[in-house]
């Protein structure tokens, strides 16, 4: 990440990553090259910039689904807007009781207290750019995810930083029956 202060200019070399703002009102640049990159198998992330890094102005990370992978449960946020821009392909949106279908170039804000998840539809795959604002600290969160899936959390340690990361699981009918496949014959 670069920081440049108001009418800075970026460095002549590039510098280590850093994650300290250059005093207040500092831009945060990340490069593509720089994102910390984390892979669950059929869902993969690049961790963009933190709310520290932003002044908590928001949390960004691009998230890319495989065919019909799950990508966040049912859940909502009672401080935070999440912004979902569909970068390729499809995704699959809960909003409140709705279940809507996003192609490129769409976008969705889901404001607080909704509740919301998303997925690939099935038969496609897709890609996010996703934007809660105000920002959460959210990256040691996804972490955290990823210790759940490779086992190394229990669901409970998971529960038990909901307030932490403004993230409260709940479940959704609509989602539930959206999301269910029929059993193999």
């Amino acid at each position: 990440m670069t920081c440049l202060a108001p009418g800075g200019s970026p460095p002549e070399k590039e510098e280590p990553m850093s994650w300290t703002l250059d005093g207040p009102g500092g831009a945060a640049v990340m490069r593509a090259a720089d994102a910390e990159a984390m892979s669950t198998g059929q869902v993969s992330a690049r961790l963009l910039l933190d709310s520290s890094a932003t002044h908590e102005a928001a949390s960004v990370v691009r998230v890319a689904l495989s065919e019909g992978a799950d990508g966040a449960v049912p859940h909502r946020h009672d401080k935070s807007s999440e912004l979902f821009y569909v970068l390729s392909g499809s995704v699959q949106l809960l909003a409140g009781e709705e279940v809507l279908t996003a192609g490129e170039g769409d976008l969705a804000v889901v404001p607080p207290g909704l509740p919301h998840a998303f997925a690939a539809p099935p038969g496609s795959g897709g890609e996010l750019l996703i934007i809660i604002t105000p920002g959460v600290e959210r990256f040691e969160y996804f972490r955290h995810l990823g210790r759940l899936v490779a086992g190394q959390e229990t669901l409970e340690s998971l529960l038990a930083v909901q307030e932490r990361y403004d993230t409260y699981f709940l479940p959704s009918e609509p989602w539930q029956k959206t999301r269910s496949r029929p059993a193999a014959g």
